[in-house]
């Protein structure tokens, strides 16, 4: 196969092995959102570059060195979108949703990223996304938070643990920026590259920085908490205690700033010590600013994102078995009219069990071949049709997987005679 079309760089197939424990964290997410009344929105996966220069922020490594851009026949600059916030910001505005409404949605999907890839970091990535628009309030970021402490119980994965910091409103952070500056410019020698292109266009991105050989001047910076506006401390205390009142753990981390230029006040992470360097599994913030710079009415909003492949890692990690997907009955058809006659009563079981799997084998074979696909299927039971069995008006139900002894029964009673036995 070395010499077949190989998949591009970062972007990995999800084969049918691998796909039930993506579908159990499918499931677990669409149960999430419903019971705390969030509705499903979907968007493109392009838009208009400016989108994005304008929301993530020209000075971020997503704009400058990440974003998967082209030019499309009639000259517009166009990018295969590397989050979802922006684009949800972007319809609620083109779509009229706003003035003075609040809506609570999630969407889920493909987003893309030109990384290096590495276990946890790919090209093409998923992400389940949430947005609150319209709140302003501490409440809401707290739902959110608590939202996910339920996800991760109902999951049953407990390697993971919650950071928060304040931003504060885009002028306490200004503020906040000039002495960050002038700390930066004060040990501009121990900055590497990157961060001395941040100090002009997003000082508070160095903050971030991973380079060993920068913790120790980061250490000694300014910290934002220390410079929050009133009105942001106050809702900072409230999130704080409301988190403390239903009991979810976290700490304020005073260097986590987030990647996206958009965020003010509230930011959080939920991380992990189980995926090496890739420990964020889930992310995000107020960005109570957004809409109105693209746009739009002034309007309070909040998110965050979570990364399936790292959840589904985390998942395989602590060897949770989800559902299977083998059918609960195998038809195994011999004969000309017994195979004319598996298709119908193939449908006729569907129809009186929608909740069970029915699998036809198909592809003819003798029984002894088909008992070996039906096996293979992870079957719990065989339903063996024969041209014999036919002309009596009965099918035999059949064990894979247990001691018990084959049983006939007539046809029309197969589905009530099959649920009884799969309540054995």
């Amino acid at each position: 196969m070395s010499n077949g079309i190989q998949p591009i760089r970062g972007m990995n197939d999800v084969l049918p092995a691998e796909i039930g424990l993506w579908q159990h964290l499918e499931a677990a997410l669409r149960e999430l959102v419903a019971m705390y009344g969030y509705e499903e929105i979907r968007v493109p996966v392009v838009e208009h570059t400016d989108l994005f220069k304008r929301s993530i922020g020209e000075f971020t490594d997503i704009v400058e060195k990440e974003m998967y851009t082209f030019r499309d026949q009639g000259g517009d600059s166009l990018t295969l979108r590397p989050e979802a916030t922006a684009g949800i910001a972007r319809a609620a505005i083109s779509n009229g949703m706003l003035r003075g409404q609040k809506h609570k949605l999630w969407c889920i999907g493909p987003m893309f990223r030109h990384e290096r890839p590495q276990k946890g970091r790919y090209r093409q990535f998923h992400q389940f996304d949430v947005e609150a628009l319209g709140f302003d309030g501490p409440d809401v970021d707290a739902e959110l938070i608590v939202m996910m402490a339920r996800l991760w119980r109902r999951l049953g994965l407990t390697r993971v643990s919650l950071q928060l910091n304040s931003l504060g409103t885009p002028e306490s952070r200004a503020q906040y920026r000039e002495k960050l500056v002038d700390y930066f410019r004060g040990h501009e020698a121990a900055l590497d590259a990157d961060s001395r292109r941040r100090l002009g266009g997003n000082p508070l991105r160095i903050l971030d920085s991973k380079n060993p050989e920068m913790q120790a001047v980061i250490a000694g910076a300014p910290l934002i908490v220390d410079h929050l506006d009133a009105v942001s401390r106050a809702h900072f205390e409230a999130l704080q205690a409301s988190l403390r009142a239903v009991g979810i753990a976290y700490t304020v981390n005073p260097r986590l700033v987030r990647g996206l230029d958009y965020y003010s006040r509230t930011v959080f992470e939920w991380t992990t010590d189980a995926l090496g360097s890739q420990d964020a599994v889930c992310s995000g913030g107020r960005y109570d600013g957004l809409i109105a710079q693209l746009g739009g009415e002034a309007t309070a909003a909040i998110g965050f994102a979570m990364g399936i492949e790292r959840v589904v890692e985390l998942l395989r990690q602590a060897q949770v078995v989800p559902e299977g997907q083998a059918p609960d009955a195998y038809i195994v058809a011999q004969g000309e009219r017994a195979a004319a006659a598996a298709l119908a009563f193939a449908e006729r079981l569907r129809d009186e069990m929608p909740r069970r799997r029915v699998a036809l084998g198909l592809g003819g074979g003798n029984f002894k071949a088909q008992f070996r696909r039906a096996d293979r299927s992870g079957a719990r039971f065989a339903l063996v049709l024969g041209d014999s069995e036919l002309d009596r008006g009965v099918v035999a139900i059949k064990d894979l997987r247990g001691e018990a002894n084959q049983i006939e029964c007539p046809m029309a009673e197969a589905s009530a005679r099959l649920e009884a036995v799969l309540k054995e």
